[in-house]
């Protein structure tokens, strides 16, 4: 490895600000005098889309053929590690092939509404499963000697405004939702760059964010690499050196590489800052020089086959009704809808793969008895009384009809947001002729987040295929004649409709500005904590088999905030077909200061079971796992008191239930005042100690008179509820009115003691 910083102090100043900007779209700034050369990234995440020189950074023409995977909304409902580490590993061979040093994902942005844009490429609405299966594609990718630059940091929850808007979020709701899937994949895998989101976060863009990019990322969780740019997020460069941005991209033509140049010059910007930014760029740049491969076999073709593997482990059975799938080869089936023969499998905009081949279900389906009608047109948006004629006549010929539907690239794509939750009206009006025409109907989704069904009463069954990539056709014929068992479950909740979203009033904010009102209450969160009816909640998913989850045990009974607990679960396949369950494991804290979820997942494992087979599964919880983001010590706290451990197939299907007592070794800091209440003083037992002299005054104060006809026993019991409802929300200086002034000084020596503790 090169002395980075022998070569750092041989650049001149215009050398080094040179280098923190791209060459082009794609490049970096080479310095050939030293032998620093430029090295391409590429836009990812589930495919590479590689372009050879300068282009349109949404377009696809001048892009290689390449091989599309499973978008992120697809894999993240696989729950499995170790699959997306290995669809990490086929892209990093791809790069190695192709002479990238860096492949632009994963997204990690949580979904903060279905609205959004780029939903589609984002994980889930959960911040530990996005961080998991983060980790776990950045760790596959990594290990071949190729950079990812997860993205996008932070709070890019919206396509609308993006460039503008400011995200304006409290800091418990960054560190417990927005922020978990950054830190977990920085801290287990080390992506070698980080790319900073265009929107500001609480009025400060993210490009200049030195709280964030500095203080968070880099003192906090130990991030290595180097952060570069959104394309076209830089506002102010000089700020965003300082800040803790190393490069901006793309290229800006010379003019920030100036402003560097003049403001260290000037003495407004240390020219410290700069050399850091360089060390680090050089230090991913030589790293991936040293140990590029070239010579890295791409076989597009087996690439195809594994993207359909991948597929058919991340569909999602979500009803299954009179157990209408797996369909019968013999039987004579009906596919329905121009998807069934023109797959909408990627999402729009800059992760848009320019696929060397794709295989619909219409040709996947080719020896079965299949039969094959249009339905709608995806490029007119309509379902003329021909073609739902057509679909009905298939329908009723056939013993299954499987209608493919979803949204069109139109409705979902980066750049812009989603105006409702609806699917096309001419899809919705053919499913429901389709229904009408033959009962055993069943209907495949293609689409990138949550839609609406209001015929979902009217089908069998429906799949969610999701952006299942270019072989999705192949992978959705093989799970509906059960080839392979589904074993995928949601990464997000489905809502009954739009309103009943937590964001629903705020998403998109007023202007350039943005509240994140439901706080930490995002997807299950709130629907769970409302006991809000959804469509279907998170974690769901069904199998042509059945499990059973039993015998709980918990390694203790109780543990300190900085013990470990280890839960262990017996996962039983009771059915007649191999399958894969997926065990996750929720804590809640069941009595909290905080305003507190009722669980949070904490836990997850994919198991293969034969039938009749059982096996045992175990989940490690440490601090984090129980633990609130206080702002007050601005750290991670757990309060002493009884935890609930869950387990089952989702987040409301959980027949399994323990409980732990965990014991806080942190005292929280207290800072009493005259103004502060005596509910508060009085939950606190050294408090309550000391104030008890002065209760009884007020207590005494409080007393009925004695009219004679009072028992005191009577008297007592009046004085004592009395007393509790009027002193609760009394601050402490009322007992002034009460013990009169020569309990002042009592006081003041009370609250130093207090707030000395």
């Amino acid at each position: 490895m090169k002395d980075i910083k022998a070569l750092v102090a041989q650049m001149t100043l215009e050398e080094k600000a040179g280098l923190c900007s791209g060459l082009d779209f794609w490049h970096t700034k080479p310095v050939e005098r030293l032998g620093i050369p430029a090295t391409m990234v590429s836009d990812g995440p589930h495919g590479l889309r590689k372009q050879d020189e300068e282009g349109d950074h949404l377009g696809i023409n001048d892009s290689i053929k390449a091989v599309c995977f499973p978008a992120a909304c697809a894999t993240a409902a696989s729950f499995d590690k170790e699959l997306i580490g290995k669809m990490g590993e086929a892209i990093g061979d791809s790069c190695q092939h192709e002479k990238l040093s860096v492949v632009l994902g994963p997204a990690v942005n949580i979904k903060r509404s279905p609205l959004c844009g780029r939903n589609f490429e984002y994980f889930s609405e959960d911040p530990y499963l996005a961080g998991k299966m983060s980790a776990a594609y950045i760790n596959g990718v990594q290990s071949r000697n190729v950079g990812t630059s997860i993205k996008h940091f932070a709070a890019n929850n919206q396509e609308h405004r993006r460039m503008s808007s400011s995200s304006d979020v409290d800091e418990r709701t960054l560190r417990e939702i927005y922020f978990p899937a950054f830190e977990i994949s920085v801290k287990e895998s080390q992506p070698w760059t980080v790319m900073c989101s265009y929107n500001r976060i609480n009025g400060v863009y993210a490009s200049e964010n030195p709280w964030l990019l500095t203080d968070v990322l880099r003192k906090e969780w130990g991030f290595e690499g180097y952060v570069m740019s959104d394309w076209g997020a830089v506002s102010n460069r000089v700020k965003g050196v300082a800040a803790g941005l190393d490069l901006e991209m793309p290229a800006s033509g010379g003019i920030n590489d100036r402003k560097i140049v003049e403001a260290v010059k000037k003495g407004e910007l240390d020219e410290k800052y700069v050399d850091l930014c360089c060390e680090r760029i050089l230090n991913i740049i030589f790293r991936f020089q040293e140990s590029m491969k070239p010579e890295t076999p791409w076989d597009k073709e087996a690439q195809h086959e594994f993207s359909g593997q991948i597929a058919s482990e991340c569909m999602v059975l979500l009803k299954n009704d009179s157990d209408i799938l797996p369909l019968n080869k013999e039987d004579a089936i009906a596919f329905i809808g121009e998807f069934a023969e023109k797959p909408r499998f990627q999402g729009g905009g800059s992760s848009h793969i320019n696929s060397f081949k794709t295989t619909s279900a219409v040709e996947a389906a080719k020896g079965l008895n299949v039969t094959y009608a249009q339905g709608y047109s995806v490029a007119k948006d309509e379902a003329t009384d021909e073609m739902i004629a057509e679909a009905v006549k298939a329908a009723k010929a056939a013993k299954v009809a499987v209608v493919f539907a979803g949204l069109p690239d139109s409705y979902e794509s980066e750049g812009y947001d989603r105006t409702n939750m609806a699917m096309p009206a001419c899809q919705n009006k053919l499913i429901e002729a389709v229904a009408e025409a033959n009962p055993n109907t069943v209907v495949v989704l293609h689409n990138g987040s949550p839609v609406e069904m209001p015929w979902i009463g009217q089908v069998k069954a429906v799949l969610e295929a999701y952006l299942g990539g270019q072989n999705v056709g192949e992978a959705t014929v093989k799970v509906l004649y059960g080839d392979v068992n589904p074993s995928g479950h949601l990464a997000e909740t489905f809502p009954c409709k739009l309103q009943d979203n937590p964001s629903y009033l705020y998403y998109g904010g007023e202007g350039n500005r943005t509240e994140y009102r439901e706080g930490v209450f995002v997807g299950y969160r709130y629907y769970d904590k409302k006991d809000m009816n959804v469509l279907f909640p998170f974690g769901h998913g069904l199998s042509y088999t059945t499990f059973d989850y039993s015998n709980l045990r918990l390694s203790a009974k109780e543990i300190k905030d900085t013990d470990t607990l280890t839960v262990t679960v017996t996962v039983t396949n009771t059915g007649k077909r191999f399958g894969k369950a997926v065990a996750q494991l929720y804590v809640g804290d069941k009595e909290s200061t905080p305003i507190r979820p009722v669980r949070e997942l904490k836990g997850f494992e994919k198991v293969a079971l034969n039938p009749g087979e059982s096996k045992d599964v175990s989940f490690t919880l440490d601090k984090r796992s129980f633990a609130y983001w206080n702002e007050a010590i601005h750290d991670w706290h757990v309060e002493t008191g009884d935890f609930t451990i869950e387990v089952g197939a989702s987040s409301r299907d959980l027949p399994l239930c323990e409980t732990v007592k965990v014991d806080s070794t942190v005292a929280l800091p207290h800072h009493y005042t005259l103004d502060s209440i005596f509910m508060d003083l009085l939950a606190d037992p050294k408090a309550q100690a000391v104030l008890e002299p002065l209760l009884k005054k007020m207590k005494e104060a409080f007393a009925p008179e004695n009219d004679g006809n009072t028992t005191e026993a009577a008297k007592e019991a009046v004085s004592d509820d009395m007393g509790a409802a009027m002193i609760n929300y009394m601050p402490l200086r009322g007992i002034l009115s009460f013990g009169g002034a020569d309990t002042a000084p009592a006081i003041e020596q009370m609250l130093k003691a207090l707030n000395n503790q």
